[in-house]
């Protein structure tokens, strides 16, 4: 049996020009960019390509390039015999990219969702209200306790476990600001915040809610080929009322990556494949289980690894 798991990367792996290189290899990355780009009415593909950086990184942009690039790097994999993993997981936005990729939701569909996705995180608050900051070198719990001592009117919460000793927070920006301030003096090794104004995995991203559901009702969500570890729970679904559900939480709710790299080495996987631009996760899920094999797909040499690991 396989010990591979596919993991899918999010938004921050976005970059102008990523995935040139694979695309000068295989026709099916820009065709995969065309896709995604014909559900949302844009192409994504000169977006990326060309740029410019302002334009990828506003959110409504980033979530469906990524979900493209994140796409066109599994294709490509599968194209040239990639083995289908034991398990798939994606961080944050790339669980839609993983419900993709496991057969549960049609590219274009997952598209239109997450561009309507970025529209909705980004009207639920105003420009330069919120905040997401990353805290390097202290306890999760001293960060928690931070966070929940913050004032209530401005509220401040943990949105990603990334890694042991890496804890992003969000919230108002105020509020987050005054959590770094106290990460600061109690010995972070970075206390620094992040370029995104959309304060995702907080209680401020309530208003989004309704929107997305709204949106994901209009979609048809099948089983999933292979088991989609869910940010909300780390625990795969089958249902297609059950799958949009975690969808929907997971905009208010934190993402507990440590949690679930350690779920899928608990489930077998000795090998991890990130499919998607960048070596983000793969960086991270070296600190988390440094005795697994952490494979970054984007380019054609990093897939010629992974096929010879099967």
């Amino acid at each position: 049996m396989t010990k591979t798991a596919a993991i899918f990367p999010g938004q921050g792996s976005q970059r102008v020009g990523m995935l040139a290189e694979l695309a000068g290899e295989s026709d099916l990355v820009r065709a995969t960019f065309d896709e995604a780009s014909r559900a949302i009415g844009r192409d994504l593909w000169q977006l990326v390509a060309e740029g410019p950086a302002e334009q990828l990184n506003q959110t409504r942009w980033t979530q469906p390039a990524m979900l493209a690039g994140d796409i066109a790097v599994w294709r490509v994999y599968c194209e040239r015999g990639g083995e289908m993993p034991l398990a798939m997981a994606g961080h944050s936005l790339g669980e839609y990219a993983a419900l993709v990729a496991a057969g549960a939701m049609a590219l274009g569909d997952a598209a239109a969702v997450v561009h309507e996705r970025g529209r909705l995180m980004q009207a639920a608050v105003a420009e330069g209200e919120g905040a997401m900051a990353a805290i390097l070198g202290l306890d999760d719990l001293q960060v928690e306790k931070f966070c929940a001592d913050s004032d209530p009117a401005r509220p401040v919460v943990a949105a990603n476990y990334n890694s042991p000793g890496q804890l992003v927070i969000a919230g108002s920006r105020t509020g987050v600001e005054q959590v770094l301030e106290r990460c600061r003096r109690a010995g972070a090794r970075r206390a620094m915040l992040l370029p995104v104004s959309v304060p995702a995995h907080s209680p401020l991203m309530t208003p989004a809610a309704a929107g997305l559901e709204q949106a994901l009702e209009s979609v048809e969500i099948g089983p999933p080929v292979r088991p989609v570890l869910h940010n909300v729970d780390l625990q795969p679904r089958e249902d297609a009322d059950s799958i949009r559900q975690a969808l929907v939480d997971q905009l208010t709710r934190p993402v507990p990556w440590t949690g679930t790299i350690r779920e899928m080495v608990a489930r077998g996987a000795t090998t991890f494949l990130e499919c998607g631009p960048g070596r983000v996760l793969s960086g991270l899920g070296k600190r988390i289980q440094r005795d697994a094999d952490w494979l970054a797909l984007e380019s054609g040499e990093g897939i010629v690894q992974a096929l010879e690991t099967q």
